[in-house]
């Protein structure tokens, strides 16, 4: 994932701290639905958000972390209110009208924002097939949304703010890169957290309302959210993202989606409809095509092969 004195390896240590990434991420898309019954989409990101803050900061506390150089700032307002403010909003409400296997589906678009953005803003080059991996994509997120409670208004709604959580996971990311070249990912992961977390204050009446009233499971479940898919997870992808391109590692979701399907069916005993699984691998075509390179002509002189992806 990384390179050495110009010869490409791979960074053992960054490749399971995105493994456990995914892992970690898959699970909040099913603790997100188990607790959506309880908890609004606004109150749940925030008390996820406190409990992750909380954690943060003692670690900081701890390490003595310092204060992020001001180079670090716009990168970390950038993912912080994009990544850790809207994104979990949008998620948390789009999980209220669809299953979790359904939002895992269609949020994992984000790596063609992710591959365009960085290409355009980061430098890191357009994939050829972007444009055609994003119309596929979409094609089968409308599939999804066809598919899901009878084609009806909310399962569209679902679908809609499952792309906005798309839409802002992928900016999130592209913010965050620049950011690691100034800070570390401790530091970039913690702020971005508080800065989330100012983001979603204005629904502190929310949550203070429901918290009482809520059953102790959905409570846990947003603390589990907090201390493991928000505080561990995001400090591992930090990490891992400050060891390769910002496309890379947003290919690196493309196991979330299957791993959520097998989580819900097992914790939740739902298992989104052949329709919508179907839009759901159109959307992972629409990813695979859009990370295809192709074929590269070879030097002169040397066999063809495939090309580097």
């Amino acid at each position: 994932m990384d390179q050495t004195a110009g010869v490409p390896g791979t960074d053992h240590r960054a490749l399971a701290a995105a493994s456990l990434t995914v892992v970690l991420w898959a699970s909040a898309f099913v603790s997100i639905r188990a607790a959506a019954a309880d908890y609004s989409p606004g109150a749940l990101a925030l008390g996820r958000l406190l409990t992750a803050s909380l954690a943060l900061g003692i670690v900081l506390a701890v390490r003595r972390v310092p204060f992020p150089p001001r180079q670090a700032w716009p990168g970390i307002l950038g993912s912080g209110i994009l990544w850790f403010g809207l994104y979990m909003v949008a998620l948390n409400w789009g999980e209220q009208l669809v299953d979790a296997g359904t939002a895992a589906m269609i949020v994992n678009i984000g790596p063609i924002v992710i591959a365009l953005l960085s290409g355009w803003l980061l430098k890191e080059g357009f994939p050829p097939m972007l444009l055609a991996g994003m119309g596929v994509s979409f094609a089968g997120a409308a599939v999804v949304g066809l598919s899901t409670s009878g084609g009806g208004s909310s399962s569209l709604g679902g679908v809609l703010l499952c792309l906005v959580a798309a839409l802002t996971y992928g900016a999130g990311v592209v913010s965050q890169k620049p950011a690691l070249a100034y800070a570390s990912p401790i530091q970039v992961t913690t702020y971005g957290c508080f800065v989330g977390t100012a983001v979603t204050l204005p629904f502190a009446g929310q949550l203070f309302a429901e918290l009482p009233h809520a059953p102790l499971s959905a409570t846990l479940n947003m603390v589990y959210l907090g201390l493991f898919p928000t505080a561990l997870a995001f400090t591992t992808w930090t990490y891992a993202l400050a060891r390769t391109t910002a496309g890379r590692m947003g290919a690196t979701t493309y196991a979330v989606p299957a791993t959520v399907v097998l989580i819900a069916w097992l914790v939740l005993g739902e298992i989104p409809g052949w329709l919508t699984l179907l839009g759901g691998a159109i959307c992972l075509a629409g990813v695979g095509v859009s990370r295809h390179r192709g074929r590269r002509p070879a030097p002169a002189g040397a066999p063809e092969g495939p090309a580097a992806s």
